[in-house]
């Protein structure tokens, strides 16, 4: 079975979260979703948790992060091409999200960033591996 990874992010307002990771054309998973949190699968191995604080702070002893003071982590999302990175970023801006970082073109490497609305940091990346530079 191949392994999988599930994000768990903190949200101040959990019908903004889903309708903007919607409107990134994440599938939502009604079966584990309810007030308290919305599930998307992004692909097969990999899903999204967003959940309301307060539920949130029942999994950790720790503090939760203000994201849009702090960085805690950022989520990166391979893609299939610099066509298919523009398209994401594009629809996370057009939901809503806000800058993180200038575009970064390494030629064999593309990829661009954003923030979603409580200050979580995504990027999506685009690899060419044949354009790879040797190493040595």
């Amino acid at each position: 079975m191949a392994r999988m990874i599930f994000v768990n992010l903190p949200v101040q307002d959990l019908a903004k979260a889903t309708a903007f990771y919607t409107a990134l054309g994440f599938e939502q998973n009604a079966q584990f979703s309810d007030e308290n949190a919305s599930s998307f699968a992004i692909s097969d191995t990999i899903h999204l948790m967003v959940l309301v604080e307060p539920f949130f702070k029942t999994f950790t002893k720790k503090e939760i992060a203000d994201a849009t003071r702090t960085t805690e982590a950022i989520v990166c999302l391979s893609a299939d091409s610099r066509e298919e990175v523009d398209e994401l970023v594009e629809k996370a801006f057009a939901a809503g999200a806000g800058t993180s970082n200038d575009p970064m073109d390494q030629g064999f490497m593309y990829g661009r960033s954003f923030q979603d609305p409580d200050g979580h940091l995504w990027e999506v990346v685009y690899m060419d591996m044949s354009a790879m530079p040797a190493q040595g």
